[in-house]
């Protein structure tokens, strides 16, 4: 995804919880944030309606789901996702929430990425609505996982990481990251709509009208075959290969009608490939989402009707 333009500086998170004097950040700082990654990790594990690594929302469990797609550290964007959501307003809503990491205000060296501070947000936010909250796997989540290399711009995002991180923490980055790790693990790779034939993922694996695919990964324990670059998880998550028949073939796959999918940039704010898919973005100027109904099947135009601007 395109890195969101933002002026090189410390955002409000951040500099919240820094100390003056060595610009890391405190014991109680870090003991919390740790704290959180752990209670988003039980969430993720014990959310209501998972299945293998899907979490199935039935017109039981809620009246609508919110989906949003690729943040990449925009906290502007962010901070509008969290006030349309309006979880604690809406009891019975749902919110779909994709790739924050990478991008988005650089720390105070100029040298580091401070999107790990949405991604603690993130986790929060599953801790506080462990029920309606779901952090979907995407791809620069992955390569935190997998320490897969991600090259953008002459900038080795994964380096611009792990150096906001290195910058926040200090000695205690480590400990940090251990916490994030088995959080971004126990995400869900897909959340579907029982009742409407929706399937949301990142994005879809390529050539599936050709040579298959291995859609056993929705359903088991994952393991580290899996998410390497030849595995069908990282071909979940990377792939765009947006032709028709893919994307018909895919969703006979995985039994929906409607592909919700984030990952490809979208200068309008989502694009519509073919009669299959809609693909989101929430990382630009131009930020959309998408509303459904648990209940209420509509066609894939009806959909795109209901695609709305973020701000």
């Amino acid at each position: 995804m395109n890195e969101p333009s933002s002026p090189p500086k410390l955002d409000d998170t951040a500099q919240s919880c820094y100390r003056a004097r060595d610009m890391t950040a405190s014991i109680q700082y870090i003991e919390r944030t740790i704290a959180a990654y752990d209670d988003a990790t039980e969430a993720n594990q014990q959310t209501p309606g998972r299945v293998g690594n899907v979490v199935e929302i039935t017109a039981e469990m809620a009246d609508e789901v919110m989906i949003t797609a690729d943040v990449h550290g925009h906290r502007m964007n962010f901070n509008a996702i969290r006030t349309k959501a309006a979880l604690a307003a809406n009891p019975r809503r749902h919110l779909v929430l994709q790739e924050v990491c990478h991008g988005g205000p650089l720390s105070p060296s100029g040298n580091g990425c401070l999107s790990y501070t949405m991604l603690e947000d993130v986790a929060r936010l599953k801790a506080e609505f462990p029920d309606r909250v779901h952090f979907i796997l995407s791809n620069h989540e992955l390569a935190e996982l997998t320490d897969y290399p991600i090259l953008k711009a002459k900038k080795m995002l994964n380096v611009m990481f792990r150096m906001g991180l290195q910058e926040m923490y200090g000695p205690a980055a480590d400990k940090v990251r251990e916490a994030y790790l088995p959080f971004l693990r126990s995400c869900p790779l897909a959340v579907r709509l029982v009742d409407v034939g929706v399937l949301v993922c990142h994005s879809l694996p390529e050539r599936v009208d050709v040579g298959g695919f291995d859609t056993t990964i929705f359903d088991r324990a994952l393991n580290a075959a899996d998410l390497n670059n030849q595995g069908s998880v990282f071909a979940l998550v990377w792939g765009r290969d947006y032709r028709a028949a893919n994307a018909r073939a895919f969703a006979e796959m995985v039994d929906a009608r409607l592909l919700i999918h984030g990952h490809d940039p979208c200068p309008d704010g989502f694009k519509v490939p073919n009669e299959y898919q809609i693909i989101l973005d929430c990382c630009g100027a131009k930020p959309h989402f998408l509303t459904l109904s648990t209940s209420e099947e509509i066609t894939h135009a009806e959909a795109v009707e209901r695609i709305t601007p973020l701000r």
